[in-house]
């Protein structure tokens, strides 16, 4: 997917990254098309070069605010009906988990709803669907957007660079063995918080 991604040209690197952080907000489409995973390749791109770090960060973020937008817009405008549609229907507990944090936190459900795939798809959903204060609901999304969108390619410029730099250093089967290494200790905080938070619910 890497590989894919920076090989095409620059423009097509920012449209594909902004299209699919915006499509995971806005279609609740973040089960298909993971946002953060498309946010942090644009920040490895620009790490190697291929793109501007800064015009990348301005695009997810744009792409973050403007997705949260139609999917309160939506939520807004036909509620909790698009709820029944089958497949949402399977992830019940999950749209239930949501709304009880959005009943709980409010606002604050907005930014850090940001910052959890299946909340990032759905609080402004549902935050619309519960006709919360459209400016209340814009500064909190404004706020995660900014902080989750620069973040996310900063992040991904981070890792690019330090890539890079073991690579140059100790050669790259050493960094692909620490990239492994990374990318395992990532998958089991995953594991660890997903199993935490079903406990929890």
């Amino acid at each position: 997917m890497l590989n894919s991604l920076v090989d095409q040209r620059a423009i097509l690197v920012y449209v594909i990254v902004g299209l699919v952080v915006f499509t995971e907000d806005a279609l609740f489409f973040g089960f298909i098309l993971p946002g953060e995973t498309a946010a942090i390749l644009g920040g490895v791109a620009a790490s190697l070069g291929h793109v501007s770090v800064l015009w990348m960060s301005v695009i997810v973020v744009v792409a973050a605010i403007l997705g949260d937008t139609v999917g309160y817009e939506i939520g807004s405008r036909w509620g909790y009906r698009l709820l029944r549609v089958k497949w949402l229907q399977k992830r019940e507990k999950q749209v239930e988990s949501a709304r009880s944090f959005l009943a709980r936190r409010g606002g604050p459900a907005v930014f850090f709803g940001r910052f959890i795939a299946f909340l990032r798809a759905f609080v402004p959903f549902l935050a619309g669907a519960s006709h919360m204060h459209y400016r209340r609901f814009l500064a909190y999304n404004a706020a995660g957007g900014v902080v989750w969108g620069a973040g996310s390619v900063l992040l991904g410029y981070l890792a690019g660079n330090s890539y890079s730099m073991i690579e140059d250093t100790v050669g790259k089967w050493a960094a692909i063995a620490v990239a492994a290494v990374v990318v395992a200790a990532l998958i089991a905080w995953a594991v660890y918080r997903r199993v935490r938070e079903r406990r929890s619910h």
